[in-house]
């Protein structure tokens, strides 16, 4: 008994590990669309992303994000105002999740977890502490697919443990084909809008 318990263990791959597939895989997927929940401070939101190597549109309610690995531009409905910004690592995995399998290997301690929710969602669990009190995101909790390496849920603390988002992931398609210049903002397909550089 001992000696299997030994064996299964011993097949479990490390947080590194983990992450180092999740990451792998990821970059190998080519263009890739997601649907997803957050749920924070009791509220819930949905949204997409497109995402392609670092650069990204994410699309929530009321607001709609391009990232083209440099700049950002955030288009608020409501106001009709496009924010232009040059956002820190820590403003990108706020944004998009997906960012911090380019960050992971630096300035955070990995450990796996063994929950209940691991289990329950056939996943294995990596938590992400920040190495550096005076980073926003402090915990990272991510869950990856036992047999796909894809990330299923990422909850994140921000610093002072006030402000937990819990983000799931409903679906997710690899493959797909998106151009540069889709992940820039088109100031001809928004001709209302009035353009404020953060910068």
């Amino acid at each position: 008994m001992l000696c299997l318990a030994l064996q299964v263990w011993a097949q479990q791959p490390d947080a590194r590990q983990i992450l180092d597939r999740t990451a792998g895989n990821f970059e190998k997927a080519g263009g890739i669309k997601a649907t997803f929940t957050v749920q924070s401070q009791g509220n819930t939101a949905s949204g997409t992303i497109f995402l392609k190597g670092d650069k990204f549109v994410l699309e929530t309610e009321g607001v709609k994000t391009w990232f083209d690995g440099h700049t950002q531009w955030s288009y608020l409905t409501s106001s009709e105002e496009v924010n232009v910004s040059e956002p820190t690592p820590d403003e990108l995995q706020s944004l998009n999740p997906y960012a911090l399998l380019y960050s992971y290997r630096q300035g955070y301690s990995l450990k796996t977890g063994n929950t209940a929710t691991g289990q329950k969602l056939n996943a294995y669990e990596v938590i992400l502490t920040s190495t550096d009190p005076k980073q926003e995101l402090q915990c990272i909790i991510l869950y990856v697919q036992k047999n796909t390496f894809r990330p299923l849920r990422i909850s994140m603390a921000q610093r002072g443990g006030k402000d937990v988002a819990v983000v799931s992931v409903t679906s997710y398609e690899t493959g797909q084909s998106y151009p540069d210049r889709f992940f820039t903002f088109d100031p001809k397909e928004y001709p209302g809008a009035e353009v404020i550089d953060l910068r």
